[in-house]
C-alpha cells in the first residue's frame, strides 16, 4: 500500500460545490462522484470526517439579509446543512460506506448529538464521520465548524474543497493576471484579506496549528491524490 501523506482528515465541502452547475439543491452526480472518492479514501486507511456548508439551499447572512432576523437566519443555514449531510450519508451507505452523522444541534430522529469522544471512537472504527448544524450558534460560518471540528477530532489536515483550484492574490475570474499560490501562511491569508476562509477560521487554524489545503472540487479524485502526497491546489501554513 502506498504511504499516505495523511491518516485523519477533515473535508470540508461547500454546499454550492454539491449543487453542481445547477446552483441550487444538489446535483445527485456529484455527491455520487465524491461518495466514489470517500469510499476509496476509507478503504486506503484514511479516517475521514466531513463538514458541508448549506449554500446551496440557504445562506443565512445572504439570503436573509433585511428580511429576517441574523441569529434566526443562521440557523435556518444550520438546518440546511442537516439537509446535505443526509443526502451524503444516504448516498455513502448505497455504497457500502459505515457512516454517522453528528449535528451541533439537536435532530436525535436523524442524527447523533455531537460528542468529541464519540466521534473519535467512529473514525478509529473506520466510519466516516459527518459533522452537521456549523458550531450550533450563529455568526459562525461553517468553515469555522470545520476547523473547530478538526482540532477537536485532532485531524492532520483541512481538506478544503471549492470551485476554484488554489488560493489567488486576487479573484481570478475577475483580475486577468491573478497569480495562485503553491503555499502561503496564515499571516498573509490574514494580512492580504484573501477569499480563503473568514478570518475566524483562519485564526483559528493558525492557532491550533493546523494546515488548510485548499483545491478544486471539479475533479473530486484530487482528494486521493492528495492524501497520496501529490502537490495540488495550495497549502496553508505556518
Amino acid at each position: 500500500m502506498q504511504q499516505l501523506k495523511y491518516k485523519r482528515v477533515l473535508l470540508k465541502i461547500s454546499g454550492e460545490a454539491l449543487a453542481g452547475d445547477q446552483h441550487f439543491g444538489l446535483d445527485f452526480s456529484v455527491l455520487s462522484d465524491v461518495a466514489d472518492v470517500v469510499k476509496e479514501c476509507a478503504a486506503m486507511g484514511v479516517e475521514v470526517g466531513i463538514v458541508i456548508g448549506g449554500g446551496n439551499f440557504w445562506r443565512g447572512v445572504k439570503n436573509g439579509e433585511g428580511h429576517i432576523e441574523r441569529s434566526r437566519a443562521d440557523h435556518m443555514g444550520m438546518l440546511a446543512t442537516a439537509m446535505n449531510c443526509m443526502a451524503l450519508a444516504d448516498v455513502l451507505e448505497q455504497k457500502g460506506v459505515d457512516v454517522r452523522i453528528q449535528t451541533a444541534l439537536e435532530i436525535r430522529e436523524v442524527a447523533e448529538p455531537f460528542v468529541r469522544a464519540r466521534a473519535v471512537h467512529h473514525l478509529e472504527k473506520g466510519r466516516v464521520v459527518i459533522f452537521g448544524c456549523g458550531v450550533g450558534s450563529p455568526y459562525f460560518s461553517t468553515d469555522t465548524a470545520a476547523v473547530l471540528r478538526a482540532a477537536e477530532i485532532g485531524a492532520d489536515v483541512i481538506l478544503l474543497a471549492k470551485n476554484i483550484d488554489g488560493v489567488y492574490s486576487a479573484d481570478p475570474a475577475k483580475v486577468k493576471d491573478a497569480v495562485k499560490y503553491d503555499a502561503i501562511s496564515y499571516d498573509e491569508v490574514l494580512a492580504k484579506r484573501l477569499q480563503v476562509m473568514d478570518s475566524t477560521a483562519t485564526s483559528l487554524a493558525m492557532d491550533n496549528h493546523i494546515p488548510v489545503l485548499v483545491f478544486a472540487l471539479k475533479d473530486p479524485h484530487n482528494i486521493v491524490r492528495v492524501l497520496q502526497g501529490e502537490k495540488i491546489g495550495t497549502i496553508v501554513g505556518e
